[in-house]
């Protein structure tokens, strides 16, 4: 589920934080740190999804409550709850991976069931909603669009959510924009991935052994990167646009699947993404510069896999 842009991401921001820990590192640290990082996001896309569901089921709970009124009105009596019966909602919520992920991390301790009442009531104020209840059959198309406007719609802008999250979760700012890819991944195609395997053995492989060779090819690296700064000093340039850097030329070196070309676009997005606003051209130009100076030497080896990526 988590792709090798995702990967690069994470080993990105290992790095990132064991540049900032003063003292000598202990053997297996720097990964130890980088599996942290992971389960950590393991455990916040878990969440999102879980939250997901639970605005999805208070429409049970909202029925109950109003049919239990000591007046209850007409109105009360006949609360909308397709919702709750929605086949995506239940395709997720019977997925052994979800419920033990949701253990694991001991989830339902911090959800905030007042925050889930109060965007389920926005749901069912919107015209979205009103037009899937309308629905006469159900689809897959409009089952997974509910679920992706309650998440777009109305967590994603909720400021009370998104306070929720960074309270909750550490790692929220750094895994945002992951977050959005993978919930948007896993609502379009439910039950493919694993909730407790997140990542696979081998981008599990890729990423440890792309963390190890930054670090250990740390003075060759340098060695390449800094003549092309021209008037830069390495210590003034963005820290995040020398670590990106590295990685690339890392990539260029010691792997042999990944194509240069997508070695240097991967890091050029990157670099956009995360660091300043004129990273990106800073990134393109210096990769695009070694690439070409390791080229014409002759030490960049590339093997034409067929499922070779990315």
């Amino acid at each position: 589920m988590i792709s090798r842009r995702n990967i690069r991401v994470k080993v990105m921001q290992t790095l990132y934080s064991v540049e900032s820990l003063s003292g000598q590192m202990k053997p297996g640290e720097h990964e130890a740190i980088l599996k942290d990082k992971i389960e950590q996001t393991k455990s916040l896309f878990t969440y999102l999804i879980f939250f997901l569901t639970e605005v999805a089921r208070y429409a049970e709970t909202d029925a109950r409550q109003k049919a239990s009124k000591h007046l209850p009105s007409s109105t009360d009596l006949n609360v909308n709850t397709r919702i709750a019966g929605n086949e995506l909602l239940w395709k997720i919520l019977e997925d052994s991976s979800f419920k033990q992920s949701i253990k694991t991390f001991k989830l339902e301790h911090i959800i905030d069931t007042d925050l889930v009442k109060k965007i389920y009531t926005q749901l069912v104020s919107t015209e979205e909603y009103k037009e899937y209840t309308e629905i006469s059959s159900r689809d897959k198309k409009s089952e997974r669009k509910i679920f992706e406007f309650i998440f777009n719609n109305l967590m994603l802008p909720n400021e009370d959510f998104i306070h929720h999250v960074e309270e909750k979760f550490i790692n929220w700012d750094d895994d945002a924009e992951l977050m959005h890819t993978l919930v948007t991944n896993y609502l379009s195609k439910p039950g493919s991935h694993s909730f407790t395997e997140l990542i696979s053995k081998e981008k599990w492989d890729f990423a440890k052994g792309l963390l190890k060779t930054v670090i250990d090819k740390e003075s060759v690296t340098l060695e390449l990167i800094k003549p092309k700064l021209n008037n830069w000093d390495a210590d003034r340039i963005a820290s995040l646009d020398l670590i990106l850097l590295q990685m690339g030329v890392c990539e260029f070196l010691y792997f042999e699947t990944i194509p240069t070309k997508v070695t240097i676009n991967e890091y050029i997005d990157l670099a956009k993404a995360y660091s300043t606003v004129q990273s990106g051209q800073f990134v393109n130009g210096l990769l695009d510069n070694i690439h070409k100076e390791l080229s014409a030497q002759n030490k960049i080896h590339k093997k034409n896999y067929k499922n070779s990526v990315l």
